[in-house]
């Protein structure tokens, strides 16, 4: 009878796992870190990716009117989205800056009325210690006045380099979307490949309806506030119409120098304009914002709101203005990725 020996199991860590394990480790915080460190290079190019897809609509918008090459039809796009932007600065610019410089020197005079209607309310001490630190802030702010110029010098290279991208990127977006799908296994491609179609339908309905959106609220804000005998209506209009871009917290900035400056008439007109900004909120919230989610993405509010906060943590002042669409795109992509392909759960993108 032949003696066999009992076998010994070969342990499961060995040296050359060991070192796999430790390699993927490190290469994994290493792509981690790098995230971190190009976090704002990653929100130019959203942006870019943003912008683009606005000139794309644009663009298709044209061919399907006049029929020509997609190649002129984008150069008309470029042309008409700056050209209008451009112009705007130009025609409306003087008047801006007026009703701007009037709100400069009549906040001072409804910063006082405030801190007098704040003391007969009894909360004058109160009321006192928040101006204080609001005047030491702002104190600070004018010291920094050079940084603040070089911060928008970069703002506006940052800028010039968005729009640029965004050219390059709806010249031939096919190119990049197949280099971009040529880095996944061939299992992942078909869901990818939809997933980046769902993403630039939401963000192109986000962006129409957006835009219907700004200018209602402009348009209504104005209107109010000049009814109400609020001065530099006009101006204070065009700011709620740009900070409506950012989901919940626009509305309530936008609030603040508009009842600064109605205390400057009475107090009562600052109630009436506060109660004007709570029913445009409320015609938003209950109008507006579902006309957007249909024509995108129906985003529960409380994502919507935890991203604007988590994105301006992460990425500053940028990612706030880009959180809207920055969620349409997670979200999306999160349903069809991730519920539906990986999970196998059949829910409607």
């Amino acid at each position: 009878m032949e003696f066999t020996p009992p076998r010994t199991e070969q342990p499961y860590w060995t040296l050359s796992r060991i070192a796999v394990a430790a390699v993927m480790v490190i290469a994994i915080l290493g792509v981690g870190l790098l995230l971190v460190r190009l976090a704002s290079f990653l929100m130019l190019v959203f942006a870019s990716v943003v912008l683009a897809v606005v000139f794309d609509a644009i663009a298709r918008a044209i061919c399907s009117m006049l029929s020509i090459g997609r190649a002129w039809a984008l150069g008309i796009a470029v042309i008409l989205l700056l050209g209008t932007f451009i112009g705007a600065l130009v025609l409306f610019g003087a008047q801006l800056t007026s009703q701007f410089d009037m709100i400069r020197q009549s906040l001072p005079n409804g910063v006082e009325r405030l801190q007098a209607f704040l003391e007969r309310m009894g909360m004058g001490s109160a009321a006192n210690g928040i101006l204080e630190q609001g005047k030491d802030s702002l104190s600070g702010a004018v010291s920094k006045i050079g940084t603040y110029m070089l911060a928008i010098g970069n703002g506006v290279t940052n800028l010039v380099l968005v729009i640029f991208a965004a050219i390059f990127l709806a010249a031939d977006p096919g190119v990049y979307r197949r280099g971009f799908l040529l880095l996944l296994p061939d299992s992942a491609v078909p869901p990818a490949e939809a997933g980046l179609k769902d993403t630039g339908r939401g963000l192109n309905g986000w962006m129409k309806g957006q835009a219907i959106s700004s200018v209602v609220v402009a348009t209504l804000t104005s209107t109010g506030l000049a009814l109400l005998g609020v001065p530099s209506a006009g101006g204070l209009g065009v700011i709620a119409g740009l900070l409506d871009v950012i989901p919940m917290i626009g509305p309530v900035i936008s609030g603040v120098p508009a009842v600064l400056l109605a205390f400057t008439q009475s107090p009562a007109t600052a109630l009436w304009t506060v109660l004007l900004f709570v029913v445009i909120q409320q015609l938003q919230g209950n109008f507006l914002q579902p006309m957007i989610q249909k024509q995108a993405v129906d985003v529960p509010p409380a994502v919507l709101l935890f991203t604007v906060v988590a994105a301006g943590t992460l990425f500053g002042a940028l990612g706030v203005l880009l959180a809207a669409p920055l969620t349409i795109a997670v979200f999306v992509m999160v349903k069809r990725i991730y519920v539906k392909t990986l999970l196998g759960k059949d829910v409607e993108i």
